[in-house]
Order: structure tokens, then C-alpha cells, then sequence
């Protein structure tokens, strides 16, 4: 018989209407505006958050900004397994954040010390950077793997819900773009945060994609500067502003998380030199693309089955709206023909199988942004009363109504 029905004791549970509510506890401040919006209003005593990204796209540069600014009324301890003190020290000192007494470092590849840390009650914010550093003493696999990650993660969680400290765990994604180590850890955290964008340049968007205590539809972007990670106040204007009109342009009105976005989309389409063409797609779903060449082939005159073609997203965002279609087909069409459209033109719409351009969401906010950038007319599904909207029905009629010799 198993040990379990013999052992253990039995619980006394309370009153659900007496516990204190998370929303009753108040909240840590980043000094970021938007990515207290992202996290749900700030960071929650007790609460466990999973920051993701890939290596070098700055990370560790954010949290040491936000280390900084609630050091400045709490004591926060920043456990690096990565680098050594003196090369946070560079990097603190970069940022202007190494001036306050309360934020304190340790490094250190020990999860149980790192716990016992934790339990001490000493700091109300614990960073640990990275989460595929630290490794338990009882287990003999090395860092990084399953076993380590998994239990190194159950160990800290464990420790950061009694001493009622946050924690940070910073994580590393696979080449896929899935965060690397087992999914399960994901499901122990109670916020996971995607740091995406180009490691090299342009913007960098942070979104939750779990989140316990707040929404999932908001998104921070940040821009790269000499003093760390700067929110981009009007990225619209920010990604239009070197725009050229020609053949394969089009602008499109997105939304990311709750804020509406006005990007280029590029496409340039060539002959193909071999015999399979080649699709290539940056900051947008290959697959995805690959259905709307069928949909443009089946459903138009067009004849792409001999072509290359290439898409882009200018200013490195990689684009998860279903409203993209439409701005992807008419830029494909677009440089296929050789035709581009007018000046003032923004696109938005979902495509379906049949060629039907299919409504979409926070159409208000989109307009709102284009008219505010100065576009006159929108070629979007036909659902809105908005006499800047031209609404079209199928793709077929909006190539040919819209792109222009």
C-alpha cells in the first residue's frame, strides 16, 4: 500500500472571504511605465516571473534598470551565475545603476544558497540570472538540464512564496524561439514575459504571455541606446519615418497588445533561378505566408509558382495579427506587378481561404492611429461605417482597385 495513506496530517482550511487578496498587496513599481502595464500594474510580493528572451537581446540590461529603480525604496539582491562582479559593476555603472546602497549583488551557480538567501526576508525583489546556471548539490546532472532546471526553479519558487519576495528568473529560448529547458516551467511561474526582437537593432517588444495577476494583451517596446533600454514613445512615426512608396510597400495598422501600430511591409518578388521557388519571410510566420502565395495564386491571376519571393517587417517586430494579411497579399501583388499604391493608404484585414477578406479587431484604434499620422483612407473588410474606410470583400477586387501603375 502506498506511503501516503498512512501518513500525513490533516489540513485546517480558512475562509476564502479573510484571505487577503493579491490585489490588496501593493505592488512594486520597475520605473517603467509600459512594462507595469505589461506585468499588470508592477511586480507582486510572492510573485514568481519568467523573463525570456534570447541571448544578447538585453535582458539583463532591462533588470538592472529596473533593479535600480526600486532600490531606490526597497532592498533588492542581484544573483548573477553568468558574469562575475565586476562585469555587472561595467555594466551598472553604464547604466547609472550602481548608486544605491540597497541593491546588492551576490554570484553564485547554488540554488540551495540562493534559497537560503531568499528565506532570510532580507530583500523584497530577488533577481537570478540565469535560471540555466543554477544547479542543486543532491542531483548530479549539470546545469541547465531538466532535472536541474526543474528543480533549482521548485526550490527558489518554494522560497520566494514563504519569505513573500519576488523573483525574477531570467531564461535562455532555443534557436525555435521556445524558451529553452522543459515546458513545466512555464507552468510554475506565475508570469512569463517574451522579450523578442533583433539582438542587433531596431525595436525590442516585451509581452506577457502568461500572466496570473494582470492582462495578457498589453506590450512594452523598447529601443537600444547607449543608456540601456528606452520605451519608444511614437513607433509609428518611428518605423515610417525613412519610408520610400514604391512597388511592394504597404503600410499596415497592427496592433501590439493593446496598442495600435502603423509598420511597413516590404516584399520584393523575383524569377527564380532554380527550379523550387524560394520563400523567405523576416518578422512574419512562414507558414502563414506560404497560404497566402496559394490564396494570391488560386484566387487571382497572379502566377507566383516560378518566383522568389521575400517579405519584411520593417524595424524588426515579428507580427502575430491576423490583420496582416491583407497588407502581406497587396505588398506581394504589389511587387509582382510592378504597381504600387497611393501615399495615403493604410491596410488591414484577415484573409480567409477563399479569398474573402474577414473582419478584425479594434478597427476604432487602428483608424484612430492612421488618421493621426496623417493617412486618409484605409483599405480594410467591409464591417465599418467610417467613410475612411474602403471596404473590400474579396482580394481579388482590392489588387484591383487599389494598386496603382
Amino acid at each position: 500500500m502506498a506511503r501516503g495513506a498512512h501518513s500525513g496530517k490533516i489540513l485546517k482550511p480558512q475562509s476564502i472571504g479573510l484571505i487577503r487578496a493579491g490585489d490588496e498587496l501593493k505592488r512594486m513599481s520597475t520605473g517603467i511605465a509600459d512594462l507595469d502595464m505589461v506585468l499588470g500594474g508592477g511586480i507582486l510580493p510572492g510573485g514568481v516571473v519568467l523573463l525570456a528572451g534570447q541571448p544578447g537581446i538585453g535582458k539583463s540590461t532591462l533588470l538592472l534598470q529596473v533593479t535600480s529603480a526600486i532600490a531606490a525604496s526597497q532592498p533588492v539582491l542581484y544573483a548573477s551565475g553568468e558574469e562575475s562582479a565586476g562585469q555587472v559593476k561595467l555594466r551598472a555603472a553604464r547604466l547609472g545603476a550602481d548608486s544605491g546602497d540597497d541593491l546588492a549583488f551576490i554570484a553564485s551557480t547554488s540554488a540551495d544558497d540562493i534559497a537560503a538567501t531568499i528565506r532570510s526576508g532580507t530583500y523584497k525583489l530577488v533577481i537570478i540570472d540565469s535560471i540555466q546556471t543554477l544547479s542543486l548539490d543532491e542531483i548530479t546532472s549539470a546545469p541547465g538540464t531538466v532535472s536541474q532546471i526543474t528543480n533549482s526553479a521548485n526550490v527558489i519558487i518554494r522560497a520566494a512564496k514563504s519569505a513573500d519576495a519576488a523573483v525574477i528568473l531570467v531564461g535562455h529560448v532555443t534557436k525555435e524561439g521556445s524558451i529553452a529547458g522543459p515546458k513545466v516551467l512555464e507552468h510554475l511561474v506565475d508570469v512569463v514575459l517574451q522579450f523578442e526582437g533583433d539582438r542587433y537593432g531596431g525595436f525590442k517588444v516585451v509581452r506577457a504571455i502568461k500572466n496570473r495577476y494582470g492582462s495578457t494583451s498589453e506590450a512594452a517596446i523598447f529601443e537600444m541606446s547607449d543608456n540601456g533600454l528606452q520605451v519608444v514613445e511614437n513607433p509609428s512615426a518611428a518605423l515610417l519615418a525613412e519610408r520610400h512608396n514604391s512597388d511592394g510597400s504597404v503600410v499596415l495598422a497592427t496592433l501590439e497588445g493593446n496598442r495600435p501600430i502603423l509598420v511597413e511591409i516590404q516584399a520584393l518578388v523575383n524569377s527564380t533561378n532554380f527550379g523550387y521557388p524560394k520563400r523567405t519571410a523576416s518578422g512574419f510566420d512562414i507558414n502563414r505566408l506560404n497560404l497566402l502565395i496559394a490564396v494570391l495564386e488560386k484566387r487571382t491571376k497572379l502566377n507566383l509558382s516560378d518566383k522568389d519571393i521575400y517579405i519584411n517587417v520593417v524595424g524588426g517586430l515579428r507580427l502575430q495579427d491576423p490583420a496582416a494579411d491583407l497588407a502581406v497579399a497587396m505588398a506581394i501583388a504589389s511587387a509582382a506587378a510592378g504597381k504600387r499604391m497611393d501615399d495615403g493608404l493604410v491596410v488591414f484585414g484577415e484573409v480567409g481561404l477563399g479569398g474573402e477578406i474577414r473582419s478584425v479587431t479594434h478597427v476604432d484604434r487602428r483608424i484612430a492611429e492612421a488618421k493621426k499620422l496623417g493617412f486618409t483612407k484605409a483599405i480594410a473588410p467591409k464591417q465599418s461605417k467610417d467613410t475612411f474606410i474602403k471596404g473590400v470583400s474579396d482580394l481579388r477586387h482590392a489588387l484591383i482597385d487599389y494598386l496603382k501603375s
